[in-house]
């Protein structure tokens, strides 16, 4: 018997009760129904939806299957099931189409020919002349097959048979994770007479194996094997590195790569150089419930004559410990750690573990909390400087505590805020400049203060802002320095407060032109500090780092931290313009501050802190912030200080992006005027000039090829100081780079030279990748490096 335009309900049970209905047949007044008890129902089909490349699916053996096409045949006699024309299955989230697919309830097969696709519930689709499923739907083959992943990773072959319900076997077969229309081989591939993909296993291994690219074989393996495209993490080498350096030889690192659990694995990667040995390395990574960690350990049996300082002191075991850390307590409060341990402080350097600009060794512990108007802060640091040869610089703070609260509600109108801070370090045996006597330090110190401010605005639009600050300080300092007379045998404990009052005054000018909109803000403001101890001459930790630029023109204290504090009475003023058009937009901030009574304490003469911020006279220099966006593809930023007197440029800052289509650029210019600071015998007036520029362009060549480059070059000095070129292309499946880089640091003692590097790499998708570097590439004068400061 026949029905046209049928849809056929399979449902998977002992018996299969075949129930078939006739849209198109009811409406000529026809139907027929159709009952059959013989045979098996389906299983498992279409196979589990992990697919070729999938992760295995547990399939629900109690969904239906549906079956529908343009014509449906039972067949009683033969006890099939024909269907034809424009075929569709459906079953548990799988979607099968073909031409014809016959169902044999007796063999319990299911055939489909013509034009087949199956398109998996994990986003895979297999092609196929023809595809039979059996033992129950779990095994079968296919032929003239091809396979679509969900990333779009591909394989062909002439044949494939599915066994044992995980593994699949294709002869004559390509795999590749590359994009090809048919007419062009794909950029790379891998062809084998057999490819084995085992589900359960998540691995797909070759036989009589060519690695071909745009169709020429480069290279040939009898066997090999990688994870599947399901697999994100599994045991196996990686790809190695090779390269070749002056210092260490030719070297080879080949990682192994231990998944021993969802949760942690282990990275084991020994690192062999011709010129210095073994360098023993690992990674160790755990995820927590609560967070994650890690450990990187990196150790050398050093000998200490192929140095080429040819230092003994460093013979024996040399190496690190690197860790980093970070959970969550609950939803608001979280701790962690960054620590960085090493026999001596070039070790890294010299391994290229770190580069060769690393100044500083910061290792912390912290502890944070942040709700809506609470923040909490505790940290422990440890400070090292890579710069001083031959000195100790250590610096260990336990801890330094914040905690800023704004209260809720409105007092008097205007806005509350409470800050407290805490701060307990020591210092011991710091040498200052060369053949400077070694000085110790300890100190700790308790900080809080209470601000509150309220804005106004009156009927012609002028603003007021008046402000008040409470501030109380606990110091306890233990210091020794036999350079500073007077401060030799310091040891003192004692009390300073501050009161601060002020107002600010701002009226701002508005003009609408059209589609623009121009202010004009004259800014006035007076503070007067009403401070309890004098501080200069005290040890200075967190305040030398002051810049005073339009940023801070209007703070209340422009020093960068707690030990130092504005005193007096100062008025600063200055002139703010803004525009605002359709598309761009512009500010501009002139002015300048004025020290009218009282103790300046910018004018502190003494080596802790130098006289030329632009403060220390009574009127300061003059500051200009300049800030355009005249488009979206064009910014600049320019931060400018000019001396009070002659207009002299003492600071510049100037940074500017362009970014247009294939092309980004960028370049940033610093230039500093201050006094020269002479270590041994304290501060002269001379100025010391500075002036870098360091710039980066990248160019899209095409919509795979990219070219780009930066650079560091010392204006002053008429020496680069880093610069580098990089070639990459990437596509959906490959990606190659090519980069040189130079620098020009020198420090002979230290085992630090001028450095050349050229490192390749490319990687293929799914099967991993390879780097190369080398810095033999000899041909730098000695003239263009830059010597170390110590």
């Amino acid at each position: 018997m026949r029905v046209l335009a049928s849809t056929l309900l399979l449902c998977s049970a002992a018996a299969l009760p075949l129930i078939a209905t006739s849209p198109s047949a009811h409406a000529q007044g026809y139907s027929e129904e159709y009952r059959s008890t013989g045979g098996g129902a389906p299983s498992a089909f279409p196979q589990q939806p992990g697919g070729m490349f999938g992760t295995p699916q547990k399939v629900d053996e109690t969904l239906p299957l549906y079956l529908q096409g343009d014509e449906l045949i039972y067949d009683t006699s033969g006890n099939r099931v024909i269907a034809r024309g424009n075929v569709e299955i459906y079953y548990n989230k799988n979607i099968l189409t073909a031409d014809q697919v016959i169902y044999d309830q007796g063999a319990n097969t299911l055939t489909a020919s013509g034009n087949v696709e199956l398109k998996e519930a994990n986003g895979n689709v297999i092609r196929a002349d023809a595809y039979t499923l059996t033992d129950d739907f779990r095994d079968g083959f296919v032929q003239s097959l091809s396979v679509v992943t969900r990333d779009d990773s591909r394989i062909t072959a002439d044949r494939g048979e599915r066994r044992e319900g995980n593994v699949t076997e294709f002869s004559e077969a390509t795999f590749t994770a590359c994009k090809s229309d048919g007419n062009v081989p794909p950029l790379w591939c891998v062809g084998a007479r057999r490819i084995i993909h085992d589900q359960q296993a998540a691995t797909i291994r070759y036989q009589d194996a060519e690695f071909k690219v745009l169709g020429t074989t480069i290279a040939y393996l009898p066997y090999f094997e990688h994870p599947d495209p399901s697999v994100k993490r599994k045991s196996g080498f990686l790809a190695p590195s090779y390269g070749n350096s002056d210092e260490l030889g030719i070297f080879v690192e080949l990682p192994y790569y231990f998944a021993l659990s969802p949760h942690y694995d282990f990275t084991f990667r020994p690192r062999y150089m011709s010129d210095q040995g073994v360098l023993w390395q690992g990674d160790w990574r755990q995820k927590l419930a609560n967070g994650e960690y890690s450990i990187t350990f990196a150790a050398i049996d050093q000998d200490w004559t192929k140095l080429p300082s040819g230092n003994p002191d460093l013979d024996g075991w040399r190496g690190s410990i690197e860790t980093r850390g970070r959970f969550s307590l609950s939803s608001w409060w979280s701790y962690g750690w960054n620590a960085t341990f090493e026999s001596d402080d070039n070790f890294r350097r010299f391994y290229k573990l770190d580069s060769l600009l690393l100044t500083d060794r910061v290792n912390d512990i912290w502890l944070e909390g942040i709700s809506d108007r609470n923040y909490f802060s505790a940290k422990l640091y440890h400070f090292e400087s890579l710069l001083r040869r031959d000195d100790s610089a250590d610096a260990l703070v336990h801890p330094v505590i914040d905690h800023n609260y704004v209260f809720h509600d409105p007092v008097l109108g205007g806005e509350l805020s409470w800050r407290s801070h805490a701060l307990s370090l020591s210092r011991s045996d710091v040498r200052i400049g060369q053949g400077a006597n070694l000085i110790s330090q300890d100190m700790n110190r308790a900080i809080t203060e209470v601000k509150w401010r309220r804005r106004f605005t009156d009927a012609v639009g002028i603003t007021y802002t008046p402000f008040g600050e409470l501030r109380g300080d606990v110091y306890q300092i233990n210091y020794e320095d036999p350079n500073a007379p007077g401060l030799a045998g310091l040891d003192d404990t004692f009390l300073r407060g501050l009161a601060t009052g002020g107002a600010t005054v701002s009226y701002p000018w508005v003009a609408n032109v059209g589609s623009t909109s121009h202010v004009i803000e004259p800014i006035g403001q007076i503070i007067t500090h009403n401070a309890s101890a004098k501080q200069e001459g005290l040890p200075n930790e967190d305040a030398k780092s002051l810049v005073f630029d339009d940023t801070n023109l209007f703070d209340t204290n422009k020093f960068s931290g707690y030990d130092r504090f504005e005193t007096g009475t100062r008025a600063n003023v200055g002139v703010q313009y803004t525009f605002q058009g359709p598309v761009g937009y512009a500010r501009v901030l002139a002015g300048q501050s004025f020290h009218l009574s009282g103790e300046n304490a910018y004018n502190e003469d003494t080596a802790a802190f130098g006289t030329r911020s632009g403060l220390e006279t009574k009127s300061s220099d003059y500051v200009l912030g300049v800030y355009l966006a005249p488009t979206d593809i064009f910014r600049v930023i320019a931060q400018s200080r000019f001396d009070e007197d002659d207009l002299t440029l003492r600071r510049q800052e100037l940074a500017a992006t362009f970014n247009y289509g294939p092309l980004a650029l960028g370049a940033s210019y610093t230039y500093t005027n201050t006094n020269l600071l002479d270590e041994t015998v304290g501060l002269t007036n001379a100025f010391l000039t500075e002036q870098d520029i360091s710039a980066y362009g990248t160019l899209r060549l095409t919509d795979r090829w990219s070219l780009s480059g930066s650079m560091r070059y010392d204006l002053e000095g008429g020496k680069r100081l880093y610069d580098s070129i990089t070639l990459a292309y990437l596509d959906e499946c490959f990606m190659l780079s090519a980069t040189y880089s130079q620098t020009f640091f020198e420090d002979v003692d230290r085992d630090i030279r001028p450095d050349q590097v050229v490192m390749l790499r490319f990687e293929l998708k799914h099967l991993g990748g390879f780097n190369y570097q080398t810095n033999v590439v000899d041909f730098m004068g000695g003239e263009d490096a830059t010597v170390y400061q110590q």
